[in-house]
């Protein structure tokens, strides 16, 4: 039961076991937590790394409920964020950001854009970043300062050549931003920035300034996520890292909609598989029955080839290289273990770390998983978030706080309908009332 980790920052830690208290995915400090995913790293480092080399990826995670999908896209996302790229993560929704919409996935993006210096949303602080950029390229190249202005107009323009093939309106949008920011005109440059960033319904006075017409629509998203690309790069990141999360929902929607989501998804990775979008390493994450089954991915022949993956071995033998990733989900001994790393991680900053590590030792962190596997139905791909909540808040804090608790002999597992997701509810639904309070 010795903790071989090495010792982590106090701020790390309580952002990490604050989350697991909560019963949510902790935003950082993934790297933690992780057990059992190294067989993954070399071939996602790798892509990782290409991508910052200007290539372009796409991913396909696979898991059923409870397999840690949002766990894995987060520890993956904070690897890139490692390598200086900044990240977004989408939830797709049907009523908030419908695939089919493409315009709607690009604004959700901007405004969860994260950096290792800025929370979302970094849009703005990514823009002055570059156009600062701009400025020290022209002032490099010996420009005084009577000319830095028309030499950024300059560059601007030669930087986005590309882009404005495309999307001509992105670069009128930035310089629109920039004359704005020289005019001291602070509530027009916040406005063309929220339409660079995909918002609907910017005042009209404020798209006249830039030069710019309309709201983005669905075609146009490619073209500014072509320049937000530029943008970033240009301003010293190494790429881009995004998760559209929870693709499976498309199942649930109009058979018309479904259909033209599908369509706008084949039309993504054809776009990142032609090369256009240089610093992109772009995830869904889904469950086997969106992949697999009539109303998911099957029902477009072009997409299921293009995500066509051999899961017939062994898991094992999956290959991390291939378009599209299977977790193997939670068995009762992974479950155990990182039952084990979290109490570890808890015991350094506790302020009774061996009481902790006593009286939540190795055979209780396995009484209590198996008894949250009971009351789930003995699944335990489903028992995580509960499982480790439960372990958190119930009994390492009560461990930590109270020298005479004892778990075994203080402590009854209960669980409420109240704390439990959908999911969870629909595995307690199928067990008895009489195993919902177990004895650990």
């Amino acid at each position: 039961m010795s903790d071989s980790r090495p010792s982590v920052s106090a701020a790390r830690r309580r952002t990490a076991i604050d989350a697991l208290r909560r019963g949510t995915v902790p935003e950082s400090g993934l790297d933690l937590l992780a057990t059992g995913l190294e067989r993954f790293e070399p071939a996602l480092d790798a892509e990782l790394d290409a991508v910052a080399a200007g290539a372009s990826v796409f991913k396909a995670v696979r898991g059923e409920y409870g397999s840690g999908k949002t766990f894995f896209t987060r520890w993956l996302g904070e690897r890139a964020r490692q390598r200086n790229f900044a990240v977004s993560e989408i939830q797709i929704s049907e009523t908030e950001t419908p695939l089919h919409r493409l315009e709607t996935v690009y604004r959700r993006l901007t405004e969860r854009l994260a950096t290792s210096s800025f929370p979302p949303s970094a849009l703005r602080p990514v823009a002055d970043a570059w156009f600062y950029a701009l400025e020290e390229d022209a002032l490099a190249a010996g420009v005084d300062e009577e000319g830095l202005a028309e030499e950024v107009g300059r560059l601007l323009t030669a930087r986005l050549a590309e882009v404005s093939r495309q999307a001509p309106s992105f670069a009128a949008a930035l310089r629109g931003y920039r004359s704005a920011l020289a005019r001291g005109d602070e509530a027009t440059a916040a406005a063309v920035l929220a339409w660079l960033g995909g918002q609907p319904h910017v005042a009209a006075g404020a798209r006249r300034a830039a030069g710019v017409r309309g709201d983005l629509d669905h075609f146009g998203a490619f073209g500014f996520l072509q320049g937000l690309l530029t943008v970033l790069r240009d301003s010293g990141h190494r790429g881009l890292f995004v998760v559209l999360d929870e693709v499976e929902t498309l199942q649930r929607v109009r058979s018309d909609a479904r259909d033209k989501a599908l369509n706008a998804l084949r039309q993504l990775i054809d776009e990142v598989h032609s090369g256009r979008f240089p610093g992109l390493y772009l995830v869904i994450t889904g469950t086997p029955a969106f992949y697999d089954g009539p109303q998911g991915v099957q029902r477009l022949a072009p997409l299921a080839q293009r995500l066509a993956t051999d899961f017939t071995t062994d898991p094992r033998f999956d290959n991390p290289r291939a378009v599209q990733l299977r977790l193997p989900g939670f068995t009762q001994d992974s479950l155990v273990r990182v039952g084990m790393t979290i109490r570890d991680l808890y015991a350094q900053g506790a302020e009774s770390p061996d009481r902790v590590k006593n009286r939540a030792d190795d055979a209780y962190v396995a009484d209590l998983a198996r008894a949250v596997g009971g009351v789930l139905g003995g699944k335990a791909g489903v028992a995580p978030r509960l499982f480790l909540k439960k372990l958190v808040g119930d009994v390492l804090d009560r461990i930590d706080q109270f020298e005479d608790f004892d778990p075994r002999r203080h402590y009854k597992l209960t669980v409420g309908t109240g704390e439990l997701t959908e999911v969870e509810r629909n595995v307690v639904a199928a067990v008895s009332a009489d195993d919902i309070d177990l004895e650990v």
